[in-house]
């Protein structure tokens, strides 16, 4: 499928403009002239999932090979599927397509952390990790950069009731004798106070409401990685504008909106298992059964910031990523294991020393040292 791409044009000399991070503006890099963005009136608005699940395609998802015409070079170059961001690999030129996917994003929150400052948190958590192969920590002082992605997201917003059976615990205790030994060998009775649990079958129901909760839709970055970087601020979404996009790379979902929603309770779950706990109180508590309903539930689709790079060490890939709202790192950590071993050899050969100096004080005495 062809597709035009999208562009801005600085009006003072005709390069290309991005979106900069640090003033928040389309910035030319030639002339380094600032043209703002203009926020739209438009409201963000939550939009009812049972209306989308039952309007929705439920044919298979296509995946339609986009071809992209640059308009200022007149190169042509193809997109990745779902992709819809990205800059021309010729010219450079930020190149914007339009949506293939049903649901379309209505908001974003924009880059706020640059690729500067990006790049040094992540050279300190990279710092920070024991046993990091040196060519790790050495990542970003070649050509090697971070790449600024806009992820898509589900927000979702639910009100729930929860029915619940468990078992109350509460801890009482009892006196009892128990037979003690001296250093002497000798045995004697002693009275001992010991905990038991008095157990008490309870039901009840719980009622929580839910607001924002965040579900990454894209496969790019691994969920355990994208959970690691929560919490998000979704206060500071702005209505979506092609604009925020320019210079950077950005996806459509691939986890859709009935999936997310699959994950979205398991992350509701947790706070409705904390608050049945509460409820039932005591010292412990025992859940045999939970029946969640959910009631007037809406989503957003949105997109987020992340900062993404991969490591390659062993033939084995690494991936991280950097919050680029609150400057937050997650990804995994190669070792290298012959700083492990260079670290154990020097530790036993340390515990050695102090053995055989332990057992040959003469040593010690001789060089001056005396043990107390």
């Amino acid at each position: 499928m062809q597709f035009t791409a999208i562009n801005f044009t600085c009006p003072s000399c005709g390069a290309p403009l991005k979106f900069s991070p640090a003033s928040g503006k389309l910035t030319c890099e030639f002339c380094h002239k600032e043209v703002p963005i203009e926020q739209a009136a438009t409201a963000i608005e939550e939009h009812s999932i049972s209306q989308a699940l039952q309007t929705l395609d439920k044919t298979p998802n296509r995946l339609i090979e986009k071809k992209v015409h640059c308009k200022k070079c007149g190169s042509t170059f193809t997109l990745t599927p779902y992709a819809f961001s990205t800059n021309c690999p010729y010219c450079g030129t930020p190149a914007i397509t339009d949506f293939v996917k049903e649901i379309t994003p209505q908001s974003l929150i924009p880059f706020q952390l640059s690729h500067k400052d990006a790049q040094t948190r992540f050279k300190a958590w990279v710092g920070s990790l024991w046993f990091a192969p040196t060519a790790f920590t050495k990542y970003l002082d070649g050509d090697n950069r971070l790449t600024g992605y806009y992820l898509p997201y589900w927000t979702y917003d639910s009100d729930t009731v929860t029915d619940y059976r468990g078992q109350r615990g509460d801890i009482y205790y009892v006196t009892v004798s128990r037979t003690i030994r001296d250093e002497q060998g000798r045995s004697r009775q002693v009275r001992v106070q010991e905990s038991r649990i008095r157990w008490t079958p309870v039901s009840g129901s719980v009622t929580l409401s839910f607001d924002d909760v965040t579900v990454g839709a894209s496969k790019t970055v691994t969920r355990t990685i994208l959970q690691a970087l929560e919490p998000w601020n979704t206060n500071a979404l702005v209505p979506f504008d092609e604009k925020y996009l320019a210079g950077f790379e950005a996806e459509e979902y691939t986890i859709g909106l009935d999936n997310g929603f699959e994950y979205a309770k398991v992350k509701m779950n947790r706070a409705i298992e904390t608050a049945i706990r509460r409820d039932i109180g005591g010292d412990q508590q025992q859940i045999d059964h939970v029946n969640t309903r959910y009631f007037n539930t809406t989503y957003k689709n949105i997109l987020l910031p992340v900062w993404v790079a991969t490591f390659t060490w062993k033939d084995k890939t690494y991936r991280y990523a950097v919050n680029a709202q609150t400057g937050k790192v997650s990804g995994e950590r190669p070792y290298s294991m012959l700083k492990i071993f260079f670290a154990v050899t020097v530790a036993l050969f340390g515990i050695a020393a102090l053995f055989y100096l332990n057992a040959h004080p003469e040593i010690l005495e001789q060089i001056g040292i005396r043990f107390r």
